[in-house]
């Protein structure tokens, strides 16, 4: 993979840099602030950012609202917020549209560094890749509506692991289930959200942004 890293703390952004050339990717750029993520960006055009919430020079939510006009740009982009905070108002924003190639991840609960470059290759590939305190804390009001209260609180769960990014044999692993009853609440739940196969909508992106919606 090609990556623009974008994080103001020094010693992680070179941490991250070191992290990733040495699983033999390449860091087309590491930069401190918003500013240059964007003309990073534009210069290298690279598979996928890595994004901090908070830079210089007000340190609030720059990093976001650069992710969210990276996602608006370049489209074909993927962006992966990598941050110790959760921000509402713009999170909402870059995950609501379209959560393909977009990911979530907070910096304190990474504790097996595979965990991180493999959402990162999900996020580059056109999956996502969620935290679960984020699903919970940004998204809970999304299960009221869309069809979603039709779930059962199994379908719900599976939905939820679904948008951490996860497969189907992982979602088995974590609900210590078969793969063939996850395919089957999978079947389920594109039933009951109306989502019929398609040439041109991937069917789980699409229930993981019908999960999303506020």
């Amino acid at each position: 993979m090609r990556i623009v890293i974008a994080e103001d703390a020094a010693i992680l952004r070179d941490g991250l840099v070191q992290l990733l050339l040495d699983r033999d990717h390449e860091v087309a750029a590491a930069v401190p602030d918003a500013d240059a993520l964007r003309a990073a960006v534009a210069e290298h055009k690279p598979d996928v950012c890595v994004v901090d919430i908070r830079m210089p020079p007000t340190h609030t939510d720059e990093g976001l609202r650069a992710a969210i006009d990276i996602r608006r740009e370049h489209p074909g982009i993927g962006v992966l917020v990598f941050s110790q905070y959760i921000e509402t108002r713009y999170a909402a924003q870059l995950l609501g549209g379209n959560a393909a190639g977009v990911g979530y991840l907070l910096k304190e609960r990474v504790v097996d560094t595979r965990d991180f470059t493999d959402a990162l290759e999900r996020v580059a590939a056109g999956g996502t890749a969620l935290d679960p305190e984020v699903v919970t804390q940004l998204f809970g009001a999304g299960l009221r509506s869309g069809g979603l209260n039709t779930l059962t609180p199994r379908e719900h769960e599976v939905l939820g692991l679904m948008a951490e990014g996860r497969t189907n044999a992982a979602i088995a692993k974590k609900l210590v289930v078969t793969e063939r009853a996850v395919e089957k609440h999978v079947g389920n739940i594109f039933t009951k959200l109306d989502l019929p196969p398609s040439d041109t909508d991937h069917r789980r992106v699409m229930a993981v942004l019908r999960y999303l919606q506020l």
